[in-house]
Order: C-alpha cells, then structure tokens, then sequence
C-alpha cells in the first residue's frame, strides 16, 4: 500500500481518487476550494470509456448517470432539420459525476481549502508543501499525482515549458431549464444531441439533468456550447473585463460576465442561430464563456511526481473527451501501481501508456476546431490552407458529431423524412 498525494478534487482527481482507494492506496485529496463545487461545469458526453472507469471506482454506470438520447439532430440556421444521425447515448453532467465521485470516497480523506505551493522530494518519498486555513501545512507520502488543471502548481514546478496557448475563440455555456422553452424546440430539438453553425462558428447542444440532478420529464435541463471567434488581445481583453471594468485574465466568474456581453450575445444568436438554439439562450438565466486553449506536456512524471487529466493536456471540447480523458489516466495510473509499485518506473510506466493518447486527443481536437481559429487567426490556423472556411466548417462539423459518439453506436447520416 502507498500513501498517495492527490493534488486537485474536481473530477480528474477524485477519479483518480477513488480508483487508487480501491486497490488499497493510502490517498489524501488536497483541494484549494472551500464549500460545495456542484454548480461547476454543465454537460458531459458520456463514453464506453468513462463507463468503464466508473466501474473501477466501484460505481455504476446506470440509467441515473444521465439522459439518454436516440441520436443527433443538425439544424439549418432556419430551423429546419438537415441531417439525422442515429446514435443512442447517455449524456450527463459535471454536477451528477462529481456527486456520485466524491460520495464514494472517504470525507476525512478530501481536505478543502488547501492551496498546495510546492512540492518536495526525498530519497524516503515526498513533501507536499500547503496553506490551509491560513496556516503552512505538510504531508508526507511515497508519490504526488497532480490533477489539478490548466494552471497546474505542480506542472508549473516540474514541466513549466508546458503552457496554455489560446486557440482564438470562447465556448460560450449555459443550461436552460426544460420547463420553459416552447413546444416546437421541445420537438425538434431538445431530445437529441444537437447541432448548428455558420461559416465561422458553431454550437452543440444536449439534455442533461436539472436541478438537483433531477431526470424527471419536464424538470431537466438542456446544456449548449457555442464557439465563437474573438481574436486575441484587444478584443478578447474586453469580453473578459466584467461590468464593473475589472479585468479577469483567466476567466470571468460566471456571475460576474457582464450583462453588456450576454445582451450582445442573445442578439447575435437570434441573426446566426437556429430559432430553437436562439430560444434556449434568451432563456438561460446565466450564460458564460470559457476562452479555449490547447496544452500539450511532453512528460508525465519526473521522480515520484504524475501530472493527469487537464493538468497534463487539454484538448478543445469538440471530441467530448476531458472527463473520459482524466478518468482513463487515473486507471492507467492504478495499473502501474499494480504491476510496478510505488516507483518512478511505475509513473514511467503510466507515462508511456498515457503520453501518445493525450498527444492524439491535442491534436484532433485542434483539428476539428481550425475553421474557428482560422475566423480569428488565418495564419496559425492547422491544415485549413486548401479549404475555405465554409467547406472546413460544413466538413468537421460531421466529424465532430461523429467524434462526440466515436464509443457508441455509428451509423450512417440519414436525410430526414420529407
């Protein structure tokens, strides 16, 4: 049995966490936010992948997870149906995994309010250097396992050459409660994993729970991503200063997005969008944005010392892999462990098993994301030189829908019934 550090509780961590528990690990979760983070994050596309890693943790991947949905719908900006797409799938949220996550691991053993600053190594294992409560703590263990995001601490102490690098467009997110959109969206768009766009940008949509995870028929809630261009510097300055001029470089609190922003944003949804996209936005209570970004590590470990999920490679969302991403680490992790031990050669071990998926996972979504960064930045924009962006945007936004299920059940585009 090893005493393991886990540096980060949201879903990576606590993944990881519970998975390491299980085998028999000695795991302590530090976490630097206090309180409840179940309003965190919105839908989560659900994969074979991350069943499977669920199944590790000791639980069960059943009809509670999520919403089930028969397939894809992509909409013309008109509203009619394009294209249909068979592909049943389960679609749950940031809120209900993170329940289920932290309800299965120990409470005593997930330390809120604890900022790790560093850590330190020693031939008998490793210090984990905090504050907590205001005060300077230590823990002691064999191995650190760093889950703890793009701004990773612990990445930036041990592979600081890996940086974020802003792909030239936001994700704007939201959830619309089911109960008040009209009947034609609940019709045309709100049972299925839906999609629309224009030339430069894009927005995916789906049902998930509401409110207190409930999967009740009228009282779930329909989750959308936007892609919108917005050109770093100036422009992207602006959209993250708030209402009150404060400027929030690495995201605006969702509460705290200005209003002007949000208004510009339904305005713009009603000339570009579907009317059924353009309703569920009007009628989100508290849109947001996230900018994009790609980081890619080119090392895992280094002595005792593991990065994973988001702390180690972030792939833009179009492929719908973050969560399933951080979950397939934390089993790969534990398989070392088994095989290997509380070594370096079992981090190494996880290294090489995990080091080529994330690499795949940047690039893909990278792909798939090009026409967006081209609308901002034609000159950085990957493989988009001998397409226009109308034929690039109509051609991944098929492959998106496809990668989104790419662990379900495919079949061909059908054309819809005249």
């Amino acid at each position: 049995m090893a005493r393991i550090c886990v540096v980060g509780g949201s879903l990576g961590g606590l993944f990881a966490a519970n998975v390491l528990h299980r085998d028999g690990h000695d795991v302590t979760v530090l976490e630097k936010v206090r309180g409840s983070m179940n309003g965190r994050g919105a839908g989560i596309v659900s994969h074979d992948a991350l069943e499977a890693a669920l199944g590790r943790a000791g639980l069960q991947a059943d009809a509670s997870l999520g919403v089930a949905v028969p397939g894809r719908v992509m909409l013309r900006s008109d509203g009619s149906t394009d294209t249909l797409l068979d592909m049943p799938q389960v679609l749950t949220s940031w809120s209900r995994l993170y329940q289920l996550l932290l309800a299965a691991f120990p409470a005593e053993r997930y330390l809120q309010g604890t900022s790790v600053t560093r850590v330190q190594e020693h031939p008998d294992g490793v210090t984990v250097h905090a504050e907590r409560d205001g005060q300077a703590q230590q823990w002691q263990g064999d191995l650190v396992v760093a889950s703890d995001g793009i701004r990773s601490v612990v990445r930036q102490q041990y592979f600081a050459q890996a940086q974020p690098r802003y792909a030239g467009y936001v994700a704007w997110r939201g959830v619309c409660e089911e109960s008040v959109l009209s009947q034609h969206t609940l019709s045309t768009l709100f049972p299925r994993f839906g999609f629309c766009m224009t030339d430069t940008e894009q927005i995916i949509g789906y049902p998930v729970a509401g409110p207190g995870n409930d999967l009740t028929p009228g009282r779930r809630a329909y989750n959308f991503v936007w892609y919108r261009p917005v050109a770093a510097g100036d422009a992207l300055a602006r959209l993250m200063t708030d209402a009150d001029g404060v400027h929030h470089p690495l995201g605006v609190p969702p509460n705290r997005v200005s209003w002007r922003h949000i208004a510009q944003a339904r305005q713009d949804a009603q000339r570009l969008l579907a009317p059924q996209f353009a309703e569920v936005i009007e009628k989100t209570a508290q849109p947001f944005f996230q900018p994009i970004f790609d980081l890619q590590s080119d090392q895992l470990c280094a002595g005792r010392v593991a990065v994973m999920g988001d702390a180690a490679f972030v792939a833009r969302p179009h492929i719908g892999m973050g969560v399933t991403k951080a979950a397939e680490d934390a089993v790969a992790l534990a398989d070392a462990l088994q095989q290997h031990g509380a070594t370096g050669g079992a981090l190494q071990a996880y290294e090489s098993a995990r080091l080529q998926a994330g690499t795949m996972a940047v690039a893909r979504a990278r792909w798939l994301g090009g026409y967006m960064e081209q609308a901002s930045n034609p000159a950085q924009a990957p493989g988009c030189a001998s397409l226009g962006v109308a034929e690039r945007a109509h051609q991944t936004l098929h492959e998106t829908a496809i990668d989104l299920g790419r662990y379900g059940h495919l079949s061909a585009f059908q054309t819809p019934h005249a």
